[in-house]
Parts: structure tokens; sequence; C-alpha cells
């Protein structure tokens, strides 16, 4: 089959597109004719050697897909050959070959069906960043029910794929939904999908615009897709037991950061890794992200969609920071 292959960790620049024999389904696997993948940061990441894992070479990264059933295992009955499936959160394109391919095994139990009135591009584009911003969203209660007076929610990078999915889920949850990003034509975007104030965050002064802009109230929870010079700006933005859920490091490092700053609001900071994840609750949380979806009436936004052979094209608009996500049509 057709792949992009993977043979260091010198990162995206240095894969290469060949020919590698189709991978076999075990038991409880079942093979996929990829129609659609979706790209992340953390395929970048993990390309660059910046990233827990480190599967043998030469790898196929690629971790969300919608394709159509090949074969199955022995102890796979509830999907049929022919059937159109997405790929959930599983160990694929991190320990195991991924979806930039041709063909993927994946877990029976890490596949979802595409979920009525959505298209096969929408399906693609949703599983790992919506998945993420779930679990930034009810890490600290499930699902968050700030005390009155502390519903609001600050998204950094609130255009990327992580960003879009923590906008429109917090509109699902009746959260004060506040934005960051750069772009006026994303600003606005923004607002139409359920972000009630978008700040710019070169703004230098953004950390007091937004606290002026939701007096008295002060942030309650911070999903944090940047890093960088930025936390310090998010961290001022926080009430009484505010909470910051790390997702990305866009940004880069944070730069003297004064723990102190945490102690009288009591505030919180926690990592995100869907990892964590059972395939039970992964699948369970998904279902509550499709229904709260349907009752907002919103959808997963798609950036861009490339082709198989453009791979690396499409990982340079992911670095441009697009709006939703970037996607790869599968090999014609």
């Amino acid at each position: 089959m057709r792949a992009w292959l993977m043979d260091s960790y010198e990162g995206i620049e240095q894969l290469r597109l060949g020919d590698v024999p189709d991978p076999q389904p075990g038991p409880d696997d079942v093979l996929l004719r990829v129609k659609l993948a979706a790209l992340n940061p953390a395929d970048a990441f993990l390309a660059q050697g910046q990233y827990p894992a480190k599967p043998p070479l030469p790898h196929i990264l690629g971790r969300d897909a919608v394709g159509d059933v090949l074969a199955m295992g022995s102890k796979v009955g509830h999907v049929h050959v022919g059937q159109t499936v997405g790929v959930f959160r599983c160990k694929v394109g991190v320990e195991v070959w991924g979806t930039l391919a041709e063909k993927v095994v994946v877990p029976a139990s890490s596949l979802i069906g595409v979920p009525d009135g959505w298209s096969l591009e929408e399906t693609a584009a949703a599983p790992l960043v919506f998945l993420t911003a779930w679990q930034a969203l009810t890490q600290w209660s499930d699902p968050p029910a700030p005390p009155p007076g502390r519903t609001a929610l600050l998204v950094t990078g609130a255009s990327g794929g992580v960003g879009v999915a923590s906008v429109l889920l917090g509109h699902s949850l009746g959260l004060t939904v506040l934005a960051l990003s750069r772009s006026a034509e994303k600003r606005r975007r923004l607002t139409a999908l359920g972000a009630r104030h978008v700040f710019d965050p070169a703004d230098q002064n953004v950390a007091s615009h937004i606290l002026s802009t939701i007096s008295p109230q002060k942030v309650d929870l911070v999903i944090d897709t940047v890093g960088g010079p930025m936390f310090r700006e998010i961290v001022a933005t926080l009430g009484y037991r505010g909470r910051i859920s790390v997702v990305g490091r866009s940004g880069g490092v944070v730069p003297e950061f004064n723990t102190a700053s945490l102690f009288f609001r009591r505030n919180r900071i926690g990592g995100v890794a869907v990892g964590d994840y059972t395939a039970e609750a992964a699948q369970a949380a998904w279902h509550e992200i499709v229904a709260r979806l349907d009752v907002i009436k919103k959808r997963p936004v798609v950036d861009s969609i490339f082709g198989f052979n453009d791979v690396k094209q499409a990982f340079a608009r992911l670095a441009e920071g697009p709006m939703g996500k970037v996607l790869i049509r599968g090999v014609v």
C-alpha cells in the first residue's frame, strides 16, 4: 500500500511517500481503506521526537480518519465489510501505523459510526479534538457546573481544532465562552460558533480587557492550547478556584512564571491526556459530544482538504493556524 513513511525523528519535512506491505488485522481489529484522514499538531511533535511515544521506524502518522471496512478479525461482530466508519482515540498513529496511508488497522473498540446528518469530512475532523476538548472541560467536574457567577470559559488558540471544539462544547454547556484569536475574520467566525466575546491576544492589555468585559465576574476555566508568554496573562484573568486545562504549547515554553500568583485564589492547573480514557469511557464521551452538538445545531469545522500526495503542504497549512481541521483525502 501507499503510505507516508517517517524514517527518523527529524520532522515532517523528512517524511517520504513509499510502498509498504498491507497491515493485517488481528482477532479484535478491523482493516480500513482510508477515505479521509485528519492532521493534528501532535503528529508534528511526534515526528520531531517531542512526544512521549517513540514508535519503531518506519512509522506512519495519523490518528483520525474515516474509512471503509475491508476485513475484520475473527472476534469482531458489530461491523461489516463495506461499512463506512470513523477512527477514534487509540494507539493508531502513535504506537502503531496510522492513517496517512492507503489502509490502516484499527481496534474494533475504537471505531465510531458516522453520526446522523454529519458528512464524512465532519466525522474525520472530530474525534481527537472533540474528545480532548471534552476532557479539558470535564476533568475538574463532570460535566462542569460552576456556581452562579462563575461560568466564564476562556479558550486560547480558539480557531484551531481543539479551540473550535472547546468553543462549541462550552456553548453547549451554557458557559459564557470567551475566545482568543489574532485574526479579525476568525474572531467573527468564532462569534458565530457561540463565543460571547472574542479578543485579540496581541493586545498588550488583553487580560484587563477580558476582566472589564465580564466584570464583576472573572474567568472560571481556561482551555489553553498555546502556553508561551500568554500563560501569565491568562492566569491573571482567573477568579477564586479558577482552573486551567493545558492542552497544547504552540506558543512555546512559559517564561518566568511566578507560582505565587496561584496562591490566594487557589488556582489549579492540570494537563489533558485523552490516552487516559478507556475505550468504553471514550465511546461514552463521544455519544455525549454528538448529542450536545445536535442540540446546538453545530458541526465540526473543516478548514481545508488536501490530496494524498500533498501531505507536507497540509502540515504547512496546519502550522499557519487554520480555522478548524486540515484533512487529507485517501489514495485515489
